[in-house]
């Protein structure tokens, strides 16, 4: 048992190793291919598969073939493991020193306490602005929707975006493309919910967040990098729009009054994974 745990906490004391563990954390429960670990992280392959062999190895990391790809995702019973046998081998379950996770008081949103619901993606320029425009309409007063870019686009919201939304009569007179270091600012709103709707902002390093607002990954494909004819384009940000109205429609009508913490964040993965746009 101790060599396991030296083992595992061995593997996470090399900083390189750490950050690749973390930016797996980030993703799961998705499966993320090698390739784009190595880079996201800025990697050589061959030093990002060998980082991942020591991982893999360590029991915090699983490894599947799709296709010709090698793909990873956390293992989190194995970091779970680890963390039991720390508390119970050091703190010998002593209830002064290792506080039990208990379960949370549940809680629903309303009019007068709204979830706050930051929708995250690079340019912050078409899909989280659409997030952000879906559930602020649909929410029903009980959520206040926000979104932001880890690279803000300089232009501001796609003009596809807006005509798009303007046609279904939202009102796009306040959007605009945000930096994330906005939220960041002592007198932000505190966030309840934060969904990243691109991978290349799910693989990025994210501020601590006060109050531990709960995360998940909503990625989709980026309308802005559609092909073919204006037709085709139009489609795209048409089929975006249509894909995050489902899984809005979907966590709003989540029964939050009667979910624990850990059931709550099942669901908002299982969402995530919702890909048709119907």
């Amino acid at each position: 048992m101790e060599l396991e745990i030296t083992d595992k906490l061995s593997a996470l004391a090399h900083p390189n190793r750490l950050a690749l563990f973390r930016l797996l954390m980030r993703r799961y429960p998705d499966a993320v291919p090698a390739g784009e670990i190595a880079s996201a992280l800025d990697f050589k392959p061959n030093t990002a598969s060998a980082y991942l062999s020591v991982l893999k190895q360590a029991g915090l990391i699983s490894q599947q073939r799709t296709g010709t790809s090698l793909m990873y995702t956390a293992d989190l019973p194995g970091l779970r493991g680890m963390f039991d046998d720390l508390l119970s081998g050091c703190c010998r379950n002593r209830p002064d020193i290792c506080i039990p996770v208990t379960s949370e008081q549940k809680i629903m949103p309303t009019t007068e306490r709204p979830f706050n619901v930051l929708f995250i993606c690079t340019g912050n320029s078409a899909r989280s602005l659409l997030a952000e425009a879906i559930l602020n309409r649909s929410g029903g007063g009980k959520f206040r929707a926000y979104s932001a870019g880890t690279s803000p686009s300089s232009p501001g919201p796609r003009p596809e975006v807006i005509s798009l939304l303007q046609a279904k009569g939202y009102d796009t007179s306040a959007l605009r493309s945000k930096d994330l270091d906005e939220f960041s600012v002592a007198d932000a709103p505190g966030m309840d919910f934060i969904f990243t709707v691109c991978d290349h902002a799910a693989n990025e390093e994210c501020p601590a967040w006060p109050g531990q607002p709960m995360s998940a990954h909503w990625g989709l494909a980026d309308p802005v990098k559609a092909t073919g004819t204006d037709a085709e384009r139009r489609l795209a940000f048409q089929q975006a729009y249509g894909l995050l109205r489902n899984r809005i429609k979907a966590f709003t009508a989540l029964p939050f009054g009667t979910l624990d913490r850990m059931s709550l964040q099942h669901q908002v993965d299982g969402i995530g994974r919702v890909n048709s746009s119907d």
